[in-house]
């Protein structure tokens, strides 16, 4: 039987004489949500003080009866702290907070005006049998603190005195713990953190009648603003998407231990990226080239936002009801005023090798929106003849040539293709290099 090991990741200017537009305008054309990248984990983070509400979702592909996941937590978790939730929240958060195309529509330059338009374990059955297993467990160095039936999950709560003992009682519960986690479980226990261990009951889930995992959600105290991140590291067959989403209230949330840098935005594009399937092509492309250009060690911030509006919206703010069952604690007792939330959206994509510490966040004053925003610009195609239009026709050239540089620079596609789809031709050729000063001085 497949056995699987988790952390708690489990398994992203005009260029004629006009002002500039508002930075924030235009129609919502398509999202670039999580769905496009495989192996993504989604993990939202509200922090508050030394609080911090914690939901995961699972990406777990397989048997139910095979799934279960490790989570190392700074503190001990009573059965009250854990709850079961719903998908549909984190669908939404993701749709309202994903990188977004928007599109204009260039007036015609003869009236002088723009308009804008505008992400392996034993059985229940197995598990039950672990749980009467406390004098084995305590033989090993290993306390079994708690245990709790959530919804379809059964939980441990487990501390353990070394990382050995730990290891056997994974092994002989039927966790098959791969190479390589002893020192990370170790590291773990040094920094005196538990063990969150959850399981699918599938006699619970039949009774409930979900086919699929629903998120899990931890409450608890802490002054650790955290993600372990390398426990689930240690058996990845290879490089994991993951998407944080903080809820805060002062402002933007950052890692102190890793670069935190912002995606290129509001760059215009060539037209044909609105068709079918070019967007996911281009933001995929785009993302992985700005990895690259980090050398896989920075989080990309994609969405940064006061959560009680947006521009464009991909999707509606989240409701302070669907604020609330995501942990938001401080929007209690609110009746219709929105809470007080910050959103910032986190994107990276790491491996072992690249990221060998967990993610440690803090929270920032700096409340300035950002979203990863690309722009569509459609010329005017009228005939109307004015010596505006003519500068108009001029600039629109020059502006297409500069969307096809751009678009490669961003993604490393070759610029001749896409100057290709654009029916641009060739485009402009390479500038020789000009001859040096001396040169030109006895030229014959």
């Amino acid at each position: 039987m497949k056995r699987l090991i988790f952390g708690v990741v489990l398994a992203s200017i005009v260029a004629w004489s006009t002002p500039n537009l508002a930075a924030f305008c235009g129609f919502y054309v398509s999202k670039a949500d999580t769905k496009l990248f495989n192996k993504a984990s989604q993990v939202v983070l509200v922090r508050d003080g030394d609080r911090t509400v914690m939901t995961m979702a699972n990406d777990f592909k397989g048997q139910l009866k095979e799934f279960a996941v490790v989570i190392p937590v700074p503190t001990f978790l009573r059965r009250e702290q854990i709850h079961v939730g719903e998908k549909s929240l984190i669908d939404h958060l993701d749709a309202y907070s994903a990188p977004r195309l928007v599109e204009y529509f260039d007036e015609n330059p003869c009236r002088m005006t723009l308009r804008e338009e505008s992400l392996a374990m034993p059985s229940a059955r197995a598990m039950r049998s672990s749980l009467n297993g406390k004098d084995q467990a305590k033989s090993l160095g290993v306390t079994i603190e708690a245990q709790y039936t959530v919804g379809e999950y059964d939980i441990l709560i487990l501390s353990a005195q070394q990382s050995s003992g730990l290891e056997t009682w994974l092994r002989e519960n039927g966790y098959r713990i791969p190479a390589g986690a002893s020192s990370v479980l170790a590291s773990y226990l040094k920094q005196n953190m538990r063990f969150f261990v959850a399981k699918v009951n599938l006699t619970e889930q039949a009774k409930l009648g979900f086919s699929y995992l629903r998120p899990l959600q931890v409450a608890y105290e802490s002054p650790k603003f955290m993600l372990p991140i390398r426990l689930g590291m240690v058996n990845a067959d290879g490089a994991q998407e993951l998407f944080v989403y903080a809820l805060t209230r002062k402002g933007r949330v950052e890692t102190t231990n890793y670069r935190t840098v912002k995606l290129p935005s509001d760059m215009d594009l060539p037209v044909y990226v609105k068709e079918q399937s070019e967007f996911s092509k281009f933001y995929k492309a785009m993302f992985t080239h700005q990895v690259e250009k980090e050398d896989t060690r920075a989080l990309f911030v994609e969405y940064a936002w006061d959560m009680r509006w947006c521009d464009p919206c991909a999707a509606d703010p989240l409701s302070t009801e669907e604020l609330r069952q995501l942990g938001v604690f401080w929007s209690d007792g609110a009746d219709t005023a929105a809470p007080n939330v910050f959103l910032t959206r986190l994107h990276v994509r790491y491996d072992n090798a690249h990221f060998p510490e967990d993610l440690v966040f803090q929270e920032t004053a700096d409340r300035t929106n950002f979203q990863g925003r690309y722009v569509l610009r459609h010329a005017w195609t009228g005939n109307d003849t004015c010596a505006a239009a003519d500068t108009y026709r001029r600039a629109v050239r020059e502006r297409r040539e500069q969307e096809a540089q751009r678009l490669a620079s961003l993604t490393g596609w070759d610029a001749a293709q896409i100057r290709q789809k654009m029916g641009l031709g060739r485009g402009p050729e390479p500038q020789a290099n000009p001859a040096a000063w001396w040169e030109r001085l006895w030229k014959k």
